[in-house]
């Protein structure tokens, strides 16, 4: 951030101009974002970022896997999954350098977020696929119109069931966004 306009300097009022990155924080990728010719975010639909959310946790795994996922029982109604892992005690660590070796989903597993009809798969890093696969997991999701949240604070969050309340910029044509993401009982 940085002043275009200073009261104490004798301007009219403060104002100030905001660059960053679009994958900054807590963030949603929209299929932009690594498929060509794909959505923005400013065709995101509201209906897919506000409303019933189901909070896991998968604690103690290195990579998150099909068969992991399967093993939570999510009910065949929820469309909005947030996944919690130990990338969460980085958030109460204060820990700001990025780390490579962050929990991420497998492929397998965004083809099963995919398969069970999931629209937004929030996790509690700033990607959800790794290093080592490259983009797959993000085109896997991305080319099924899955949203992507990225950045999720879960630190204090308890499994179970909430309302999420997600709300990006709307930039037009841009392939991410920075979001504000509440859960509510």
């Amino acid at each position: 951030m940085s002043w275009t306009k200073r009261l104490d300097l004798g301007d009219v009022c403060n104002n100030s101009v905001i660059e960053c990155d679009a994958h900054i924080g807590t963030h949603l990728d929209a299929p932009l974002h690594f498929i060509e010719k794909g959505l923005g975010v400013e065709k995101f639909q509201l209906d897919i970022l506000i409303g019933p959310c189901s909070v896991a946790y998968l604690p103690e795994v290195t990579e998150i896997h099909a068969n992991d996922l399967s093993a939570i029982n999510i009910t065949p109604d929820i469309t909005r999954l947030l996944i919690r892992t130990d990338n969460s005690d980085l958030w109460d660590s204060g820990i700001t350098e990025f780390k490579e070796n962050f929990v991420a989903l497998t492929p397998d597993a965004a083809q099963w977020i995919v398969d069970q009809g999931i629209q937004l798969i929030g996790v509690d890093y700033l990607s959800a696929g790794s290093m080592q696969d490259g983009t797959l997991t993000h085109k896997i999701l991305l080319k099924s119109d899955v949203i992507i949240l990225e950045g999720v604070n879960l630190s204090q969050v308890i499994p179970g069931l909430y309302e999420l309340i997600c709300l990006p910029l709307k930039i037009c044509g841009a392939e991410g966004s920075p979001a504000r993401a509440i859960l509510r009982k």
